[in-house]
């Protein structure tokens, strides 16, 4: 019998809805502070999410959806300080409060710091998108909830690759089916199931139609008694929301 220890949470599209009204819009703020015409549409932000990371979207942009650009500067460089300057648009957003966190999200948490389970962040985007999300929905000292936030550039090679899963496994000291992972994309639920650790999804629209062959369940969101999920894949029982309860009987700990 698996002994659940740990919750890992992703955080964009995962812990939030910031894909959409969030980071696309901080993109298109930082293009166009830099003087360049692009426009990233909802429409096409779906298709670039293929990519993880902010730099490495901005570089798919550039070779996949652009005939040719005319740059005579280092291209590199280039992508660095528009990624910074969008992650510091992003953040003044993140401080105004712009971006609240998905239902039943705070719940779990709660409910999962009372249970004595440890909680950990594996993620692509940058920590410092990760601690501004934390403090500005659920106050400064949220950010010591978590025993290991494990984000951005700290490993080599981003989602789908597990990398980002094996790093914070071993600084929790814990084997993979000691924790569940919660996902909201294919890319994730790759990365989480490549490192060996069981995975609910909750996906999102730009997500809803991908492959989650493999996940423990795959739900709208995580829920609230007086908003349940809808349930895409998978058995949550008479479950309406995500709750440690059913987070322990999918895992196989009760």
């Amino acid at each position: 019998m698996t002994k659940l220890k740990a919750l890992l949470f992703d955080v964009d599209g995962t812990l939030a809805d910031t894909e959409r009204d969030g980071h696309r819009v901080a993109f298109n703020q930082a293009f166009a502070d830099a003087g360049l015409a692009w426009d990233w549409t909802p429409e096409l932000y779906g298709k670039l999410l293929k990519v993880t990371g902010g730099k490495e979207r901005i570089r798919y942009y550039l070779t996949d959806f652009i005939d040719h650009f005319d740059y005579s500067g280092d291209l590199d460089e280039l992508i660095v300080n528009l990624h910074r300057s969008k992650t510091a648009h992003y953040l003044e957003m993140l401080k105004a409060g712009a971006i609240p966190l998905r239902p039943g999200v705070a719940r779990l948490l709660d409910e999962a710091r009372g249970a004595g389970l440890q909680l950990g962040i594996a993620t692509t985007t940058t920590p410092e998108n990760v601690t501004y999300l934390l403090e500005a929905t659920l106050g400064a000292e949220s950010i010591g909830w978590f025993d290991v936030i494990a984000a951005g550039d700290i490993v080599p090679a981003k989602k789908p690759a597990a990398d980002i899963f094996h790093h914070a496994l071993e600084e929790l000291g814990l084997e993979p089916d000691d924790c569940v992972a919660f996902e909201d994309s294919e890319n994730g639920l790759r990365a989480s199931l490549g490192a060996g650790v069981p995975t609910i999804v909750t996906i999102n629209d730009y997500t809803r139609a991908q492959d989650f062959d493999g996940a423990m369940l795959v739900v709208s969101d995580m829920g609230e008694p007086e908003q349940p999920f809808e349930v895409l894949a998978g058995n949550a029982g008479d479950s309406g929301w995500v709750d440690v309860a059913l987070v322990r009987r999918l895992a196989g700990d009760c």
